[in-house]
């Protein structure tokens, strides 16, 4: 049986929540809930953890709907979406598991598994494969795709330095750093392929224009 899934065949269990209205007040004391409804402070590393996560996934959103536009040109752009939709569900797996105290996590409950990890890696070569090596580095730029994924590279490399800084003072699923580690070079290595399939240049750092 693969790791997080159950013998119904589920990965894991469908969200149990019902959202009747947004606000609540009770985050008005600088306070916030983690899944098993302790109340923490909103400066709490672990509350920047799964923030950050959030804000990544914002900017993931952001990359789609750029993909979206540059696909009606270049179709063959459109073959990441299916990708990045995958990655905004497993973002929100990450942030589930570092929303909840390790003593709270249910067998069932979302998380990010060493197969996610593993299916980033096989999409990075599949892409990889088609680019020529790197003899500089490159700089955001080209395209609006190309600098939307490179935000969102640094915005996970900036979520992988919140869970690092979480598992310093916590327990954290090990595979949650891996995965967002592996996550920024994945967006490293999509940004270079948006550019590849749509014929556009890349940018490479020159050390000497900037002099």
């Amino acid at each position: 049986m693969a790791e997080g899934e159950s013998t119904s065949g589920k990965r894991f269990d469908a969200p149990r929540i019902a959202i009747t209205r947004v606000y609540t007040r009770l985050g008005d004391d600088g306070t916030t809930g983690l899944v098993g409804g302790q109340r923490v402070s909103k400066r709490d590393a672990r509350i920047e953890s799964y923030g950050t996560l959030d804000e990544l996934n914002a900017f993931v959103g952001v990359a789609r709907e750029s993909l979206r536009e540059a696909g009606v040109a270049c179709p063959r752009l459109l073959e990441l979406e299916r990708v990045l939709v995958k990655v905004q569900h497993e973002l929100f797996n990450a942030g589930s598991i570092l929303a909840t105290l390790p003593e709270d996590v249910h067998p069932m409950q979302a998380r990010i598994t060493s197969e996610d990890v593993d299916s980033l890696e096989v999409e990075m070569d599949r892409c990889n494969s088609e680019l020529a090596p790197l003899r500089s580095f490159v700089l955001p730029g080209g395209s609006r795709l190309n600098t939307d994924l490179h935000v969102a590279r640094t915005v996970c490399r900036r979520a992988e330095r919140a869970a690092v800084a979480l598992a310093d003072e916590a327990v954290v699923c090990p595979l949650v750093v891996a995965y967002l580690n592996r996550l920024s070079d994945a967006f490293f290595v999509w940004s270079r392929w948006a550019c590849h399939v749509a014929g556009i240049p890349e940018t490479l750092w020159d050390p000497n224009k900037g002099a």
